[in-house]
């Protein structure tokens, strides 16, 4: 690009050629070459200037091609919008999320001859597998401030975990993350939901509408306690103490349990993680009575009549193990999850004899495997197993028969044990299901999901008897912002 020159610097040149041209001496004048020079010079020289005299004056400062009014709109612009960002801070709204979702839930179950639409029902009806944390509406505040502290509350009334371990209490997660040496090591307390497995507690990140076995009867509802919170790297570690099930231990129960868990991601689609709890937690076989051999014998058969037994240690927490490994697969259309669990309860089997209470223990194993058949339509399948066959079984929070789950001993026809009074029943559940993202907010959750066990623990009220079978059909829709 050819550079302009001052117009300075153009006038000293244009004075100096005509200096010269008429200093010359009279002799000079025939010097025709010499006059066509200057004269070439002289052109050049106003030829520049009218270039830069054609040139747009730069804008004073201030103005930047707008009109006086133009910069008064915006000087009142930017007064008004400075004053707009001191109220939302003054009003604590910086750094403030929120987010809901809700789950109008229908379920269908053959045994309990049950059709019916599930939602926000309360405390009274207990957690089982077609009652669990489905149904459910959801309000999440979550707020970071300046310092990087954490505040998180989250509302589920009559679904959430606090109504199943405080009293019907409508607090799903109310806790805090506070940064110790940096942002990424924090100490996170409060009341907080299970972290186990591959599956979460709320509907809008599930893609089916129930929850696998190993979910439902092996995992943890809550934690109340506090919890060291370490990311490092692809490794995030969670380590802490804390009550289990409870916003308060009981008198006499005053050790709190040791949670704990480690996830690696690998990348954003593949990873793998563990969680464990060992501690003593709430035994429901020690209640005041255990069923076992009452010390007769039924005078017609001659068989040990099996009763409530009174025994001495009714009220006591017992030491509990768990752990489990889970990991999880996504590539392309294909999603895969996986999960093995094991646990041990002393004292909280549902057999017990001799006047001892005997130990329950299990493993068991859930996969989920889901495939994208388009952009919105998505197939899944789950299997699930659970071994529970020792001492009439026993599950965590499980120390009694159930029939509606199908946890413990079956009965026969004649309603006698159908493998004795001491077996109990392996669980295995296969569930396919559907959904379907409607819109951005929206996805609808199909599932048909077969239910079964090793002994008839399944009861059938319309003919009030025992199977080992049970069928479920779900429908929800799932709105979320």
């Amino acid at each position: 690009m050819t550079r302009q020159c001052p117009p300075t610097v153009l006038r000293a040149v244009a004075a100096a050629a005509a200096l010269v041209a008429t200093a010359l001496p009279a002799a000079a004048q025939g010097n025709d070459a010499l006059l066509q020079e200057i004269k070439a010079l002289r052109d050049r020289v106003e030829q520049l200037e009218r270039q830069v005299r054609a040139q747009p004056a730069a804008p004073k400062p201030g103005e930047w091609g707008m009109t006086p009014e133009q910069a008064r709109e915006l000087n009142r612009i930017a007064v008004k919008t400075e004053a707009l960002q001191d109220n939302f801070t003054d009003q604590g709204f910086k750094g403030l999320k929120i987010t809901g979702q809700i789950d109008p839930t229908y379920i269908v179950n053959r045994r309990q001859n049950d059709r019916t639409f599930v939602f926000l029902n309360n405390g009274g009806a207990r957690y089982t597998y077609d009652n669990g944390y489905f149904g459910m509406a959801v309000i999440d505040f979550e707020k970071e401030t300046e310092s990087g502290a954490r505040w998180k509350l989250t509302l589920a009334p009559e679904r959430g975990t606090g109504a199943l371990a405080n009293g019907g209490s409508i607090v799903h997660e109310a806790s805090v993350s506070i940064p110790l040496s940096d942002l990424q090591t924090r100490l996170w307390l409060g009341q907080i939901p299970d972290w186990t497995g591959y599956e979460i507690t709320l509907p809008a990140g599930n893609k089916l509408i129930t929850h696998n076995l190993l979910f439902d009867f092996t995992a943890p509802t809550s934690y109340t306690g506090a919890v060291l919170d370490v990311t490092r790297g692809k490794w995030w570690s969670r380590v802490g103490l804390a009550n289990f099930n409870s916003a308060r231990q009981t008198p006499g129960n005053n050790t709190p349990v040791l949670v704990y868990r480690v996830d690696y991601s690998k990348g954003e689609f593949s990873g793998f993680g563990f969680s464990g709890l060992h501690g003593k937690i709430p035994n429901f076989a020690a209640d005041g009575t255990y069923v076992g051999d009452t010390g007769e014998v039924d005078p017609s058969t001659g068989d040990p009549i099996i009763g409530d037994v009174p025994f001495a240690t009714a009220g006591k927490n017992t030491m509990a193990h768990l752990f489990e490994v889970d990991a999880y697969f996504i590539r392309g259309d294909w999603s895969l999850f996986g999960q093995v669990s094991f646990g041990q309860q002393k004292g909280a089997a549902i057999y017990n004899s001799d006047g001892q209470l005997r130990d329950s223990r299990w493993w068991g194993v859930s996969g989920t495997a889901a495939y994208k058949l388009t952009p919105r339509l998505e197939g899944v399948l789950r299997a699930d197993y659970i071994a529970n066959k020792k001492n009439g079984g026993g599950l965590l929070g499980y120390s009694f028969d159930d029939d509606i789950n199908g946890i413990g001993r079956g009965l026969d026809a004649d309603g006698n044990y159908a493998k004795g009074a001491s077996i109990g029943s392996n669980r295995w559940a296969l569930t396919l299901g559907m959904n379907y993202l409607y819109d951005e907010n929206t996805i609808l959750k199909f599932e048909l999901r077969q239910d079964g066990a090793s002994q008839p623990v399944f009861y059938d009220t319309k003919s009030s008897r025992y199977y080992k079978s049970n069928t479920l059909l779900g429908a929800s829709v799932v709105v979320s912002f």
